[in-house]
């Protein structure tokens, strides 16, 4: 406190009074505001800019990821599923290969699982899915080793207890997996989003910061008629400067995001949701044979198994075809034809084996569904085949498209600033000059 009373904030008011009363101290005021606005400018670029940089990268290294892991840990714990009722449908004696594939993906589900679990908050709803299939996964394996135990001694308690593993599956395990799916998907997103907005207040104070710079040349002209300052000129040139390159980047970044979302994120949702129709088909196509017709649907007139193996068909074949419109090049659309080519041919061989089985030929139903030649069997690997090129293909076009978003916006934080403190030093030497002809 002053001895008049009066506060710090006063005094330096009376002051700036005082300053802007003669023309010297009009210049320095102005020389502050100048560079404080450069300075300001270059500072709020960085900063907005380093957040939708580091957006961008979430969406590569982190969200897209995160979300294929999701869509694998579903499609390993449908392909398991699916894998133990033909062990079951094999007879007494499980295929070494079935064996093995069931056994692998169990593995590939628990690795991702704790994949995830390590870049995932416990408490948000990814945390929560991930906490429900790692408390159910050994529920449903025990289940299943029940249920090969049974089936190895001829018993038809092994259909049962594949049964009630597949109710663990289908009512707990896949609902969960797909959450997780859809929560991740949703995670990303969210940071495609981030990356994408505007930066609003780095081009405000850049249209400000210009704005003023623009009056003050004006004002030094129309007060000593000279045309050009080249300290403030300078500024100016630092400061357009960083505004065309932070809008040119930006508009770079948001192409290339663009094309992401619309050739490659899109593309990747369709095929996943495909795989994943595909996956509950062939699951509900196997216990049909298990269950031979013992599992009704609610009204008791149809095979609840059959009724859901066509509806899983019917979503396969949808998600193709708006795989197919998106699809921009042949190395994208090869593999959406050849799963429609091969779906066409499952829907063949599966009505033929249904057609035996209703007619009492259990054993030749059978033949058509599991085995390596000539099965729905076979014609769900191909399909599964053709997918997994898709996907990868897709992969490969979002993870470049969505990589160049992020190197366009790379160096700009950096540069901004470095222009920013640039154009502050040349506004203050271009006011100082005007300041020396006082002295």
């Amino acid at each position: 406190m002053e001895p008049g009373g009066r506060g710090a904030w006063a005094v330096a008011r009376e002051r700036l009074r005082e300053a802007a009363t003669t023309e010297p101290g009009r210049l320095q005021i102005l020389g502050a505001v100048l560079a404080l606005l450069v300075v300001a400018f270059g500072a709020v670029t960085a900063y907005e800019v380093a957040d939708r940089a580091s957006a961008a990268e979430d969406v590569v290294r982190r969200s897209q990821p995160l979300s294929a892991d999701a869509a694998a840990v579903y499609r390993s714990l449908a392909d398991a599923d699916s894998t133990a009722a033909a062990g079951i449908l094999a007879g007494t004696l499980e295929p070494a290969e079935s064996r093995a594939r069931y056994l692998r993906d169990i593995s590939t589900a628990s690795r991702l699982l704790v994949k995830a679990a390590a870049q995932t908050d416990g408490s948000s709803a990814s945390g929560r899915e991930i906490t429900t299939l790692n408390e159910q996964l050994p529920r449903y394996t025990g289940l299943v080793e029940r249920a090969r135990a049974a089936n190895r001694q001829g018993l038809p308690l092994g259909g049962a207890y594949l049964r009630y593993a597949n109710q663990q599956m289908t009512r707990h395990m896949l609902p969960a997996a797909e959450r997780l799916y859809a929560a991740e998907t949703e995670r990303l997103r969210r940071d495609d989003d981030a990356a994408r907005a505007w930066p609003v207040a780095s081009l405000a104070v850049g249209l400000l910061a210009l704005g003023v710079l623009a009056w003050a040349q004006r004002r030094h002209y129309t007060r000593t008629h000279r045309v050009f300052s080249p300290g403030l000129l300078a500024a100016t040139a630092a400061s357009l400067a960083v505004l065309v390159w932070l809008l040119a980047a930006h508009t770079v970044a948001r192409s290339e995001l663009s094309t992401a979302r619309a050739q490659g994120q899109a593309s990747l949702q369709l095929l996943n949701e495909a795989r994943i129709s595909s996956l509950k088909a062939r699951a509900n196509e196997n216990l049909t044979q298990v269950a031979r017709g013992a599992v009704l649907t609610e009204d008791g007139k149809d095979d609840k198994y059959e009724v859901e193996y066509a509806t899983a068909m019917e979503a396969l074949t949808t998600a193709l075809a708006g795989a197919r419109e998106l699809a921009d090049d042949d190395a994208g659309r090869g593999p959406v034809d050849e799963a429609a080519a091969r779906t066409a041919e499952w829907k063949e061989r599966h009505t033929a084996a249904r057609a035996l089985g209703e007619g009492g030929d259990f054993l030749g139903a059978l033949r058509l569904i599991i085995g390596p030649r000539g099965t729905t069997g076979e014609t769900f690997d191909r399909v599964d085949a053709a997918l997994e090129r898709g996907l990868t293909h897709e992969q490969a076009e979002f993870t470049r498209a969505a990589g160049d978003a992020g190197d366009a916006l790379t160096a700009l934080p950096a540069g901004a600033v470095a222009l920013g403190f640039l154009g502050a030093l040349g506004a203050l030497l271009g006011i100082n000059r005007r300041l020396s002809e006082y002295r």
